[in-house]
């Protein structure tokens, strides 16, 4: 059995936290709209040669932990995407991870929206990101995710067809989760926020354990390509 990445109830726990937790100081000034880092977007079922950069979000400061939830829910909602196209599938095994997966990451949206307006009560209801040259500790530093840079986070790549969805699912969830776990990495060594932290072991322990069940099923339809442990670097918390 794959693990699930949060309980229903550890999200109300963490969503709680949210309206208790100071929030960081910030500057309302103007939006900057210059959009900036325009990622390639690779195919699902392909492995992304560029996914750590498709994924930073940009430095430390005052506004990371907003960047970061903007990014994540884009690779959230890419994930949620990506499952329904096994809804009901017949494959054995297949169609139920894709609906684990979507209720997880569904529930994980919702808390980090919780999140985002407790902290960020002042920023654009849009996904922002830093802007070329701006001030990571301010609003005005930011500007609207590009669709290029929501692509990027997506990682949703081209449709599959009815008879190449199941690999197309396994493959391209097993290289999403590792775009997660470059994410989940990046918001321990730059975030201070405690909620932000744990979301972030949570999603380490929940997605590699998936990896695990993913290369598995992959290897039932005769598949074990060595990109599928490129990041188990990146299991240790």
């Amino acid at each position: 059995m794959f693990h699930r990445r949060l309980s229903v109830a550890a999200l109300g726990i963490l969503g709680a936290l949210a309206l208790t937790h100071p929030a960081l100081a910030q500057d309302h000034g103007g939006m900057n709209h210059d959009h900036h880092q325009h990622h390639h977007t690779p195919p699902a079922g392909t492995a992304p040669d560029h996914a750590g950069h498709a994924h930073d979000v940009g430095p430390a400061g005052a506004t990371y932990d907003l960047r970061f939830i903007d990014g994540m829910v884009q690779h959230h909602t890419g994930a949620l995407r990506m499952s329904e196209f096994v809804f009901g599938i017949g494959a054995p095994g297949v169609g139920a991870l894709g609906k684990a997966i979507w209720r997880d990451q569904a529930n994980e949206i919702r808390a980090m929206g919780l999140w985002r307006k407790a902290w960020y009560p002042q920023a654009p209801v849009y996904p922002v990101a830093l802007a070329s040259g701006g001030d990571p500790n301010t609003l005005g530093g930011l500007t609207r995710m590009s669709q290029a840079q929501i692509d990027g986070m997506r990682m949703t790549g081209d449709a599959p067809t009815p008879d190449n969805r199941v690999v197309w699912f396994l493959e391209g969830m097993l290289h999403h989760h590792g775009g997660a776990l470059i994410m989940a990495h990046d918001a321990l060594a730059r975030s201070t926020n405690p909620t932000i932290r744990r979301f972030a072991r949570n999603v380490i322990v929940a997605q590699r354990a998936e990896i695990i069940q993913l290369r598995r099923m992959l290897a039932v339809e005769g598949l074990r390509k060595p990109e599928y442990g490129r990041y188990d670097a990146l299991f240790a918390l």
